[in-house]
């Protein structure tokens, strides 16, 4: 998945050029740009519990557009990414800045995901979780990969919803 795809938010992340994103709640983990980069050791009293939801994004062709809808409907304000000669978005409250999702456009490797919000949901373990998905029916559309933090995978249950899985370092 390339673009802004926070997982796990605890803490502050920055990007390597210095432009730095803060968090309230939970420490932040920014995926798949190697721009990127989780700043703090991850306390393991912080760690998001196993099953929860901990992050979701949107990826479109047409992102700009998008964005814009949404920061009108919800009222989100907007922070650009830079990710290298384009920019994703990170989608903040207004009343205290905390970033809670991200529109990304459809590049890389996200050019394949389908236009709707991505959930990412935490798993003690990737592989048995990925084994079970396809025991039962569904599929791993983009294959585990590491990155800052953990590794993760996109799936697609049997009936057709998709699911990203994270699973954290140190499980």
């Amino acid at each position: 998945m390339g673009g802004l795809q926070a997982v796990l938010m605890w803490g502050h992340v920055q990007r390597s050029a210095g432009f730095s994103l803060p968090f309230s709640r939970t420490n932040a983990l920014v995926v798949q740009h190697s721009n990127w980069h989780h700043l703090p050791s991850m306390p393991a009293r912080s760690k998001p519990k196993i099953g929860a939801i901990t992050w979701m994004d949107l990826t479109v062709k047409h992102a700009p557009q998008v964005r814009d809808f949404y920061a009108a409907v919800t009222g989100w304000k907007v922070s650009e990414v830079a990710m290298g000669g384009y920019s994703d978005y990170g989608m903040t409250r207004p009343a205290d800045g905390e970033m809670v999702a991200g529109i990304c456009h459809a590049r890389g490797e996200n050019a394949n995901l389908p236009p709707q919000w991505l959930l990412y949901i935490n798993v003690a373990s990737l592989r048995t979780s990925l084994a079970r998905c396809r025991k039962l029916g569904g599929k791993v559309i983009c294959p585990p990969r590491r990155m800052s933090g953990g590794r993760m995978a996109v799936i697609r249950d049997p009936a057709g919803a998709f699911a990203a899985l994270f699973e954290p370092a140190d499980q």
